[in-house]
């Protein structure tokens, strides 16, 4: 598929803290004065090509707004395949010179987690809003950078915990809106994989470690069930083994943290991503539990009733050399394709940003001060399983 040419234009983006980018539900589409929805058409820079950023391309590619695709990758092969495979107009291993293409008046930063700050930079000084992928970046003195960026510029940027677009998570915030759980007081989350997977993320780069770039879903989804209320405190433990003896001595095989808000709430999070080897799921295997004065919501995630086994071997989400016979099916954190289209979390998160994008639809994603707090949250745990002790918020920098 080849994409037409658009015609530039000012995207409507709303940015940091606004409702829309807090995603809730009070702001429809943008109409004019006759009271049509106003749809305005999109170019996109795809800077990294890789699984996430091409599975985010091709979504786009189909996207009724979008006019105009340009792919960038350090790998020059990645991107010429990923341009080739959607109908891309222009591929690059130069990221500003993608972002800066005339006809780009949105990016999507689908880099690996310590090469998000440049690029976002970038886009905001040449007003184009951003979609980066989580953690916003892997220090808060990066993550300022950025929100003091966009504060100057008053450009949108929005972080993809896709775990927001999971429909269970969507569902249950819902519940949380109308009041149906009460007040809360508390809960709990888990999430399990394979040692694979970990050693993959640190290989890529080592301070994405499974807190920061794992355990962070279920802190954002949390601290997203429990919005208005201000995390003050953590307090953690972990145990080193299998990641240790493959050469992560300071990486955790397994995790556990107490995070306490500003109201009392209590919850419990825990992370292991040192299972064996061919464990059967894609991605996260998760359990999440919200408590209330009024109601509790249990919400399995490990997808243990679909399970598949076959000779032939299931290839992995994010290991393109890794298969296993069994598979929880549907554990793949993006989603997964069925009958040629994707379905899943990163499809809905993509097109629910396009369509803010396009028609000033109110999307439910992160902000970089929630991005912001959620690293503040990882990086707390950590430090509190290193020293022994519990950490207060906010850390000091």
């Amino acid at each position: 598929m080849v994409l037409h040419r658009y015609s530039a234009c000012n995207s409507g983006c709303a940015w940091l803290d606004s409702g829309a980018a807090r995603g809730h539900f009070s702001r429809g589409p943008r109409l004019n004065p006759e009271g049509i929805i106003e749809r305005k058409t999109l170019g996109l820079a795809v800077i990294g090509s890789g699984r996430i950023g091409g599975l985010r391309a091709q979504l786009a590619a189909g996207h009724p707004a979008v006019r105009f695709i340009a792919t960038a990758d350090q790998d020059a092969k990645k991107a010429e395949a990923l341009a080739k495979k959607i109908g891309a107009a222009r591929h690059s291993t130069d990221n500003d010179a993608i972002i800066s293409h005339p006809e780009v008046n949105a990016v999507i930063v689908s880099t690996s987690e310590g090469e998000h700050l440049a690029p976002i930079l970038k886009a905001l000084e040449l007003g184009k809003p951003v979609l980066v992928e989580k953690p916003i970046a892997l220090s808060l003195a990066d993550a300022d950078r950025v929100i003091q960026a966009i504060e100057k510029s008053g450009v949108g940027v929005h972080v993809g915990y896709s775990r927001r677009y999971k429909e269970r998570y969507l569902i249950a915030k819902e519940q949380i809106v109308q009041g149906r759980i009460g007040t809360l007081t508390g809960g709990a989350a888990r999430v399990f994989n394979s040692r694979s997977q970990a050693l993959a993320m640190l290989g890529r780069n080592r301070h994405a470690t499974p807190v920061v770039d794992a355990l962070t879903y279920y802190v954002d989804l949390m601290n997203w069930m429990h919005e208005g209320h201000r995390l003050v405190e953590v307090y953690a433990r972990g145990q080193k083994g299998v990641l240790k003896a493959a050469g992560y001595p300071e990486v955790d095989d397994v995790s556990y943290a107490i995070l306490t808000y500003d109201d009392g709430a209590v919850v419990n999070l825990g992370v292991s991503y040192a299972l064996p080897e061919k464990y059967p799921a894609l991605g996260h295997a998760a359990r999440v539990e919200v408590l209330g004065t009024e109601g509790v919501m249990i919400l399995d995630d490990d997808h243990t009733d679909q399970i598949m086994y076959s000779n032939k071997g299931i290839p992995h989400v994010y290991l393109p050399d890794h298969q296993v016979n069994m598979v929880f099916l549907q554990s793949g954190t993006p989603g997964d394709w069925a009958l040629g289209e994707f379905w899943g979390p990163i499809a809905n998160e993509t097109r629910a940003w396009l369509d803010h994008l396009a028609m000033g639809k109110a999307c439910s994603l992160a902000t970089p001060r929630e991005a912001r707090t959620n690293l503040e949250a990882t990086l707390a745990i950590e430090h509190s399983i290193a020293t022994g002790r519990p950490v207060s918020l906010p850390l000091a920098q």
